[in-house]
């Protein structure tokens, strides 16, 4: 199993949302970002990711599962641009912030420190499992 984390802006598309989606999921559409889209062909299915909620929060606030691999991305005609299908795991007991992440030292290498535009991006395996216990929640 791989880790991932999805940003989103929460007056686009809020943590709530994508709990209120089900066991269905939802398309992770509108990515415009090579890297960030080769970043999703990778995924398979039951992988894991962060939700992110960006811009004024700056926080993890849950966990999801990938529940389709990459697809087209229905929001758009171009074939480039493809997506995957994640749905709402479970919330952090306490959302862990960008700041939070960026002071402790076993994260500094994490490309949300290093790269904090990039709206999917992989997480490795000491990094789940220390901001899951961040956030007070089992891995």
């Amino acid at each position: 199993m791989a880790y991932w984390l999805f940003k989103s802006e929460p007056s686009t598309w809020s943590w709530d949302e994508q709990v209120a989606k089900g066991d269905a999921g939802e398309e992770w559409d509108g990515v415009r970002n090579y890297q960030a889209r080769n970043y999703m062909r990778q995924m398979k299915v039951g992988d894991r990711g962060f939700f992110y909620h960006s811009q004024k929060d700056k926080e993890i606030v849950g966990t999801v599962e990938v529940v389709a691999e990459a697809h087209p991305d229905s929001t758009t005609d171009d074939a480039r641009w493809e997506c995957v299908d994640v749905k709402a795991i479970m919330p952090l007991k306490t959302p862990v912030s960008l700041e939070r992440v960026k002071q402790e030292p076993r994260l500094a290498e994490m490309v949300l420190v290093k790269n904090s535009r990039l709206s999917v991006q992989p997480v490795r395996d000491a990094e789940w499992e220390l901001i899951c216990a961040m956030g007070g929640i089992s891995p």
